[in-house]
């Protein structure tokens, strides 16, 4: 692996654990985690507070989704079982046939019978 696709991993990592942050401080049946942070919500009110918490919570999917497809870029080309593989092996491949001819059972011309 290379530099760059390690650094983008452990931002969607670093963002996939902040996400889970925002959505347990959302509001829900249960009011949620925000309803420990009264002065927050009173600063700011607490529909101004569910908003923030709503935009951040799409900002931090969209990035993750960005992040994501922007990491698989940077990898090598690789076969279905991880196996490397390059651009030149795939150019310098033979091709076999589907069906191979089986040898003749007797591959011997001299010994064919001839009725003379």
């Amino acid at each position: 692996m290379n530099a760059i696709f390690t650094i983008l991993t452990i931002l969607i990592i670093i963002a996939a654990v902040l996400l889970i942050l925002v959505v347990l401080l959302q509001n829900g049946k249960g009011e949620g985690l925000a309803s420990n942070f009264v002065a927050g919500n009173q600063t700011f009110g607490v529909r101004q507070t569910a908003d923030l918490l709503e935009k951040v919570t799409w900002g931090l999917v969209i990035f993750i989704l960005v992040v994501s497809i922007a990491s698989t870029f940077t990898l090598n080309s690789t076969s279905s079982n991880g196996v490397g593989v390059s651009v030149e092996d795939e150019l310098n491949k033979v091709e076999q046939p589907a069906f191979p001819t089986a040898p003749l059972e007797n591959a011997d011309p001299s010994a064919t019978t001839s009725e003379e």
